[in-house]
């Protein structure tokens, strides 16, 4: 296996910036609040409430079984990512024997899951696309692991993490929709694709932007200490 230079590892255990911190933070505790909250309304079905929040319930109540089977990985998915990065239990074996098989897991029902599409095609494309890109980012990042490369497998990891939390940015541009809807008279199977490839791009360009700047920080570091 092999080990990371002294600047790597100090590269690597550098501090994110507090606005990676806070939107890792947020979209951790929105997908924990969402997961709860599906999972809540299949166990207790409920016809009030406003009339297309009941029929979102009741189209992820038609295929209950698919939506269990992808939200309950996704969750727990959700809740060992945090200590794939926390410091003290970067030797910890198992997050990552943890992860991997949940990462796997939650992809392939996803493909599942966009058959029922609330927003068809738009909502579709965007769920083919970033999951498939979530998927291959969680192979690289499993590959780089068999092969000992711990910086490299971070940094794809990551990039699988920033895609999947996308669902949860999602969250907050749908909120607009609705809180807007009197004036756009958009329903949600006009605006949950848009919302899709709003949030899922807005994480997936933020973490590759962080993950190129921490890139081109470290070599130049790099070039500094070698005197060039």
């Amino acid at each position: 296996m092999s080990s990371l230079s002294g600047q790597e590892v100090a590269t690597q255990s550098r501090p994110a910036p507090l606005w990676v911190r806070l939107g890792f933070w947020i979209s951790i505790f929105i997908a924990v609040v969402v997961v709860i909250r599906r999972l809540v309304a299949l166990a207790h079905p409920s016809s009030s409430g406003p009339p297309q929040l009941a029929d979102l319930d009741a189209t992820f109540a038609s295929h209950a079984a698919l939506t269990l089977a992808h939200v309950i990985p996704a969750l727990a998915f959700v809740l060992v990512t945090p200590f794939i990065f926390f410091r003290r239990f970067s030797a910890a074996a198992w997050p990552l024997r943890t992860l991997y098989p949940l990462g796997v897991v939650v992809g392939l029902t996803a493909y599942g899951m966009s058959t029922y599409s609330v927003g068809g095609w738009k909502e579709r494309s965007a769920v083919l696309l970033f999951n498939t890109l979530f998927l291959l980012s969680l192979v690289r990042a499993f590959g780089y692991h068999n092969r000992g490369d711990h910086l490299m497998e971070r940094r794809w990891l990551t990039r699988a993490v920033g895609i999947l939390l996308g669902i949860a940015t999602t969250r907050p541009v749908m909120g607009v929709f609705f809180a807007t809807r009197s004036l756009t008279h958009l329903a949600p199977s006009q605006f949950f694709g848009i919302a899709f490839w709003i949030g899922f791009s807005l994480n997936t360009v933020a973490v590759e932007l962080w993950l190129r700047s921490t890139k081109a920080g470290s070599t130049a570091r790099k070039r500094a200490t070698a005197g060039l």
